[in-house]
């Protein structure tokens, strides 16, 4: 599942606390827990291990898979996008990098300029880089390079097929990982290109959502309606 937006309250990275316990719930019946995020991988394996959720995370929009505090797979090119970060700078104004944790795979930028002009400049260059709005940042990925490629890496990992996943978020960064599940959630408050590519929609907001789409799992496993 996704982190901001979706477990957090207004977006300013505070965690919902009934929605934290509700998913040690998930653990303790057998689930495993993965945040899937555009924060760094650091970020959200420390969310997992204080509270207290499987060990194993995914950060920057798919670039890093960490499974314990030294472990992590970087599955993108951070030159590369520091590349595009130094074009951006030449050729928009107000381009410049966001204070968060430090990257591995990726550059985080301010929400300072207009995504589509800043896409383009990075098209017309010949760089193989796509600027994605997290709503928290924008981020500077290698094309194909997203959620998704980094859920489906881990399920390979894990061993785990599509139809025991179910994908979490609010976010279009998070649609490339509902592509990747056979279930996906997303709540009423979510962008409409959002609600259309999940196959679940439940109320609520805040972390509020979280704990309906988690009821709605119990609600259909119970039904034999999904897993």
């Amino acid at each position: 599942m996704d982190i901001d937006g979706t477990i957090t309250l207004n977006g300013n990275g505070m965690v919902n606390l009934n929605a934290i316990s509700k998913l040690r719930y998930l653990v303790k019946l057998g689930y495993q827990v993965i945040y899937v995020t555009g924060r760094s991988s650091i970020e959200a394996f420390a969310l997992a291990v204080f509270g207290g959720t499987t060990h194993t995370a995914i950060g920057e929009n798919g670039g890093v898979i960490i499974t314990a505090p030294n472990d992590f797979r970087i599955l993108a090119d951070k030159e590369k996008c520091l590349q595009g970060y130094d074009l951006l700078r030449k050729e928009i104004k107000h381009v410049s990098q966001k204070s968060v944790f430090p990257r591995m795979s990726e550059v985080v930028l301010e929400r300072t300029f207009d995504l589509a002009h800043g896409n383009q400049v990075l098209t017309d260059s010949g760089h193989k880089l796509i600027l994605v709005d997290s709503n928290y940042a924008y981020h500077i990925n290698e094309i194909g390079v997203n959620k998704g490629t980094g859920l489906e890496t881990l399920m390979k990992y894990l061993q785990f097929c599509k139809e025991e996943v179910i994908a979490i978020g609010d976010s279009i960064t998070d649609i490339p990982m509902f592509n990747k599940t056979k279930y996906s959630i997303t709540f009423e408050s979510s962008d409409e290109t959002v609600r259309n590519k999940a196959t679940h929609i439940v109320k609520g907001g805040n972390g509020e959502g979280l704990i309906n789409a988690i009821d709605l799992v119990f609600e259909q496993k119970a039904s034999s309606e999904i897993i």
